[in-house]
């Protein structure tokens, strides 16, 4: 079996292990006719899909696992944000004091991964949403923006998120 061949396998089992727990959140039955079921169609769906998943040139990053401890950590510091987030803008909408601004940043991520869940998690903090993605170029709206320069902009939106999903995906 040539490279090529082991890492078209490897991309077929990656993609399936990320299908078949979405199966078992829809399905949401352990029942061992289910869960024959659930990877069989798991197997059948990536063997037919896995170059959409997982390009071909994924495989010097080694980006497809996260370290499942930091993403933990990631999870409890993205909740965390939404919560403070959350009380910070309705404070600003009730006082009327806010200014609305686009800024433009780049984040320093290597990994497609690791930049989509930055975006999403952007965007899940309330006050900001992320308008677009470009490689590593970011377009974020900006509820109370109290710079349009870039880099600032982005240190302040980032935070530490970026340097702890630098740390999860390579």
């Amino acid at each position: 079996m040539n490279l090529y061949r082991k890492w078209s396998f490897v991309r077929m089992l990656l993609t399936s292990l990320y299908l078949f727990p979405a199966w078992l959140l829809f399905t949401w039955s352990t029942e061992p006719a289910n869960l024959i079921m659930g990877a069989f169609f798991s197997l059948l769906i990536a063997s037919l899909t896995y170059p959409l998943f997982i390009d071909q040139s994924e495989a010097g990053r080694r980006s497809l696992l996260p370290k499942i401890p930091l993403l933990f950590i990631y999870l409890l510091l993205v909740a965390w944000k939404m919560y403070i987030s959350s009380f910070q803008v309705v404070w600003k909408i009730i006082r009327g004091r806010y200014n609305p601004r686009i800024v433009h940043f780049r984040t320093r991520l290597s990994s497609d991964t690791a930049r989509t869940v930055l975006a999403n998690s952007i965007t899940m903090t309330p006050g900001t949403i992320t308008v677009d993605m470009n490689d590593d170029h970011l377009i974020v709206h900006w509820l109370d923006a109290p710079t349009t320069h870039s880099r600032y902009a982005g240190e302040l939106i980032k935070g530490n998120m970026e340097r702890l999903l630098r740390r999860i995906w390579i």
